[in-house]
């Protein structure tokens, strides 16, 4: 009697692909920032409790001599704190704690490439402030009475391109800190400065046409000048090439600064 012998084998593992290996540290990363109340917190509520807090600021301000509302500066303004808070700032902290905890040292052991790790850590962050912004400008344009946006391609572009810029601006700024306590008050220079100066509290249409030049370079200032831009449909081509140009800018410099400088293991 023969017995018929069979050979079977495994079937092939399915390849991970670099999607597939960024969102399964997005989904981890996405963990471990919940379970940081402090970082979370700041992420997740501050920028919704800002806008409220600048109202009776810019209420005050001449703003029909300069063709704007209460309403066009709020709204692009919470689009600014998003990025700001939800993005930027969360982020700086999240790059300096995997750092120090030496998270993306043994990352960069495995299958993951360099820019992987930087992207699948920064999707929860970008994430929350993409579903803030959303929520943000219906909120705004729900009880200040805004309107549609004329030209919501260039408020789309406006805020794509913060998504896009402000992750590697932090970093950039989480390069430069030995811990993150350091990485937050490294932060605070280009927070504050945009906060202030890149037309979120102060619109330019309102500032000297000196300063409001020198401020139009600012990081988030493309953002801000695209966004109001797009909702009022007065922003010529020229204008609206001069801030994507100035947002590219940014964003090419702060990929180069990182390729260059981000430091993958702590200062000893």
């Amino acid at each position: 009697m023969s017995t018929d012998t069979v050979n079977r084998t495994a079937p092939p593992a399915p390849a991970v692909t670099a999607a597939g290996r960024m969102a399964s540290l997005a989904r981890a990363e996405l963990t471990l920032l919940a379970r940081s109340r402090a970082t979370f917190f700041a992420a997740v509520f501050v920028p919704l409790v800002l806008p409220l807090s600048v109202r009776s600021t810019v209420e005050d301000m001449d703003l029909a001599g300069a063709g704007l509302s209460v309403g066009s500066v709020i709204l692009p303004s919470a689009v600014g704190f998003s990025l700001l808070f939800a993005v930027y700032s969360s982020l700086v902290s999240v790059y300096a704690a995997r750092r120090e905890e030496l998270v993306l040292k043994r990352l960069r052991t495995g299958e993951l490439r360099d820019a992987e790790i930087l992207t699948g850590a920064a999707v929860p962050s970008v994430l929350i402030g993409l579903v803030q912004c959303l929520v943000l400008v219906g909120v705004c344009a729900a009880l200040l009475d805004v309107g549609a946006p004329e030209a919501p391609l260039l408020a789309v572009l406006g805020l794509l391109l913060g998504l896009v810029m402000w992750p590697a601006l932090a970093a950039v700024t989480a390069s430069f800190s030995r811990s993150v306590e350091g990485a937050q008050v490294a932060a605070m220079p280009l927070l504050l400065l945009s906060m202030m100066a890149s037309g979120t509290v102060v619109p330019f249409e309102v500032m000297p046409d000196r300063v409001a030049a020198v401020c139009e370079l600012l990081p988030l200032s493309p953002v801000i000048t695209l966004v109001r831009g797009g909702w009022e449909g007065s922003l010529s081509a020229y204008e609206a090439l001069g801030a994507v140009a100035t947002a590219l800018a940014w964003t090419v410099l702060a990929v180069f600064a990182v390729r260059k400088w981000f430091r993958w293991e702590p200062r000893r």
